[in-house]
């Protein structure tokens, strides 16, 4: 059997990166009733004999989900759903799942 997604209209933010950007987000998902944290880029390693082992984590924002917690990175759309849940949403899924209506 096959199925078509319902056509529901949802808010959504793209996030572009910074600190500054993320606020604007965080305090709509806040206003909201959802619960998000932004976290700033960091390296995590040994960097002065092993560069191998640094791993480097991007600027993100993290986002309390029914699924658990999701993070979003630069670039992606903060949804918030039917639910009035908060997740974040690839961009490449993003544009071939949703179109704008205003």
């Amino acid at each position: 059997m096959k199925y078509r997604k319902k056509p529901v209209v949802i808010d959504a933010r793209k996030w572009s990166g910074s600190a500054a950007s993320a606020v604007p987000i965080i305090n709509w998902i806040l206003d909201e009733g959802g619960t998000a944290r932004y976290h700033e880029a960091e390296r995590r390693g040994q960097t002065s004999y092993r560069p191998d082992d640094v791993q480097i984590i991007p600027e993100h924002i993290q986002i309390d989900t029914l699924e658990g917690t999701m993070r979003a990175d630069v670039g992606d759309y903060i949804i918030q759903g039917v639910e009035r849940e908060f997740y974040p949403c690839k961009p490449d899924i993003f544009d071939k799942s949703y179109e704008m209506v205003e």
